[in-house]
C-alpha cells in the first residue's frame, strides 16, 4: 500500500510540476485525499517496475603488443572477406601499420580498408560507411581507432545485415524508431587507440544528428564486438589533449553509471526480454566495474596530463576505459552525457569552439570535454538521491575513504556542494574550460541546450531526480543544471 501511495503522490506532483517527495520539497497528501483520489480517479493500467538486469560485454584481450594477433584471430574465424575501418589519422600511425602487417601475414585472408571515418561521426558519414560496407557484403568487421571508428563499424555491420533498413529504424526512440535487433550480426573485432569510450566492450554507437544539432545513437547488445583487443602500445601516439578528453569520458561513464537510478526503479518492465534496454540502471555487477574505473581514473589521469609517456598510467587508463565500458554498457549514463549531446551539436553552428590540441579545421568540443562541462552541477543535483554513493565518490576525489572523519562529518544535505567543489578542482587540474561560457556559450543559449537534451530519453530516464519522477520530463531541472554550468 505504501508503494502504491508513493506512486500516486509522484503522479500528482509531476502533473502539478512540483518536485518529487524524495527531495523533501513537495506537499505530502493526507490519507483522506488519497482515498478521494482512489474513489473518483479513472482506472489506469499498472506500470510494472523492472525486476531483473542482464550483463553483457565483449570478450577482452589486454596486453603489450596484442594487436599483432588480430590476423590469427580473423583467420581462425574463416572469413569470406573482412571490412577494416579506421580514420585518416590512425591510418598513418603504428596501430594501423601493425594491424595491416598482422592481416597480410595470413594467407587467403581477403580484406578491404575504409579509412575515411569522421571524428564525431554524422548521419552523412555513417551513410557513406554503410554504403561501402553493403557494397562489399563483408562477412567480418575490424575497427582500429577511437570510439568514432568503432561506432561507425558497428553501424556498418548492422546495416550490412539489415540491407533494406533506414538509419532511423534503429536510432534510439523518440528520435528514431528504436526497433529491436533480431537478426544475428556479423563478427566485429575492435582495437581501441584511445583510453576513453569503452566502445570495444559495449553495444552502443553514437552519431551527430546534424539536422537537429545534437547527438544520439543506437544502443543494443547485438552491436557489441565479439572481441576487444586492448593494446597499451596503441595509445603511445595520442596527443595529451586527446588523452585528457578520452579520460574524462571514462571518469563520467563510471560516475554516471554508479549513480544512475537502481535497475529496480526503471519502468516499464519489458514485455519480452529482447526489449530489455542495454542501459538498465545501476546494478551490483556494473557497480564493481564503475567504482574501480572511477578510482583508477582519479589516480592516473592527472599523471598522463603531466607526462603522456607515463606507461603505467596509460596502461591503467586503458583498463579503466574497458572497465567503465562494462559498467555503463549495462547500467547506463545519465545527465552529463545527455546534456553533452546538444553541447557538441550546437557548437558547429553556434560558438564554433575548437579545442586546443585537436588536429582538425572544424569546430570541435571533444566528447569528454562536453561531458565534463556540466559535471560539477550535475552531481550537486543528484547527490540527494543516494547520499551513500555520492559520499563514496567524494571520498575517491579527496583521496580518502568513506570512513575518514573528513568524509563522515559532512551532512547528507551538504554532500552535493562538496562534490561540486571536488569535481571542479579535479577538472581544473586537467585544464578543462571552466564551464559553458569558456567554450563560447551564452545565457541566451540555455533554452536551446535544454531543448536539445529533452529528446535524450534513453539516458534521462536513468537520471535520479528526473528519471524517477513519473510523467516529468525534467525541463526545469535541466534548465537549472545548465545555468549553473555556465561558469564555475
Amino acid at each position: 500500500m505504501a508503494a502504491t501511495r508513493s506512486a500516486i503522490v509522484r503522479l500528482i506532483n509531476a502533473s502539478q510540476k512540483t518536485a518529487c517527495p524524495c527531495h523533501g520539497c513537495s506537499p505530502i497528501l493526507a490519507q483522506s485525499q488519497l482515498q478521494t483520489i482512489r474513489k473518483f480517479a479513472s482506472p489506469v493500467q499498472r506500470v510494472e517496475k523492472e525486476y531483473a538486469f542482464e550483463v553483457a560485454a565483449s570478450n577482452l584481450r589486454f596486453g603489450d603488443g596484442v594487436t599483432a594477433e588480430v590476423g590469427m584471430d580473423l583467420k581462425n574465424m574463416k572469413p569470406r572477406k573482412v571490412g577494416v575501418f579506421t580514420d585518416p589519422t590512425v591510418a598513418k600511425l603504428l596501430p594501423m601499420k601493425t594491424t595491416l602487417n598482422a592481416l597480410e601475414a595470413q594467407t587467403s585472408l581477403p580484406f578491404e580498408v575504409f579509412d575515411q571515418v569522421v571524428a564525431e561521426p554524422t548521419e552523412d558519414s555513417w551513410r557513406k560507411a554503410i554504403s561501402w560496407a553493403r557494397e562489399h557484403d563483408f562477412s567480418h568487421f575490424l575497427a582500429v581507432g577511437g570510439g568514432s571508428v568503432i561506432d561507425t563499424a558497428k553501424a556498418a555491420n548492422l546495416f550490412t545485415v539489415y540491407k533494406d533498413s533506414d538509419l532511423m529504424d534503429f536510432i534510439n526512440a523518440p528520435i528514431g524508431r528504436g526497433l529491436p535487433i533480431t537478426e544475428k550480426l556479423r563478427p566485429l573485432i575492435a582495437i581501441p587507440t584511445t583510453a576513453g569510450t569503452g566502445s570495444e566492450t559495449t553495444g552502443t554507437a553514437i552519431l551527430d544528428i546534424t539536422s537537429r544539432a545534437f547527438k544520439t545513437g543506437i544502443a543494443n547488445r547485438a552491436l557489441k564486438p565479439i572481441l576487444g583487443i586492448v593494446d597499451t602500445h596503441n595509445t603511445e601516439s595520442c596527443p595529451t589533449a586527446v588523452h585528457i578528453s578520452a579520460g574524462l569520458d571514462v571518469l563520467f561513464h563510471s560516475l554516471e553509471s554508479y549513480t544512475a537510478i537502481p535497475y529496480t526503479e526503471r519502468t516499464p518492465r519489458p514485455s519480452n526480454p529482447i526489449l530489455r534496454p542495454a542501459y538498465q540502471g545501476s546494478n551490483p555487477v556494473a557497480d564493481i566495474f564503475s567504482l574501480w574505473a572511477l578510482r583508477t581514473t582519479v589516480m592516473h589521469l592527472p599523471r598522463i596530463a603531466k607526462n603522456r609517456d607515463d606507461l603505467e598510467a596509460r596502461r591503467q587508463m586503458l583498463l579503466a576505459s574497458s572497465f567503465a565500458g562494462i559498467g555503463f554498457g549495462n547500467a547506463g549514463v545519465h545527465l552529463c552525457h545527455g546534456i553533452s549531446y546538444p553541447i557538441s551539436g550546437l557548437n558547429k553552428t553556434g560558438p564554433k569552439y575548437k579545442h586546443p590540441g585537436y588536429v582538425t579545421d572544424l569546430p570541435i568540443i571533444p566528447h569528454g570535454i562536453s561531458v565534463a562541462l556540466t559535471g560539477p552541477a550535475v552531481f550537486q543535483f543528484t547527490a540527494p538521491s543516494s547520499p551513500d554513493r555520492h559520499r563514496q565518490a567524494l571520498a575517491i576525489f579527496n583521496s580518502a575513504t568513506v570512513s575518514d572523519p573528513s568524509i563522515t562529518r559532512i551532512p547528507d544535505s551538504e554532500l552535493g556542494a562538496h562534490l561540486y567543489e571536488a569535481i571542479a578542482r579535479f577538472l581544473d587540474g586537467l585544464g578543462v574550460p571552466r564551464g559553458l561560457k569558456a567554450v563560447g556559450y551564452k545565457a541566451d543559449d540555455i533554452s536551446r541546450l535544454v531543448e536539445g537534451t529533452l529528446p535524450q530519453r534513453r539516458v534521462l530516464d536513468l537520471a535520479p531526480g528526473i528519471g524517477d519522477i513519473v510523467g516529468s520530463d525534467g525541463r526545469e531541472h535541466l534548465y537549472g543544471i545548465i545555468e549553473r554550468s555556465m561558469e564555475y
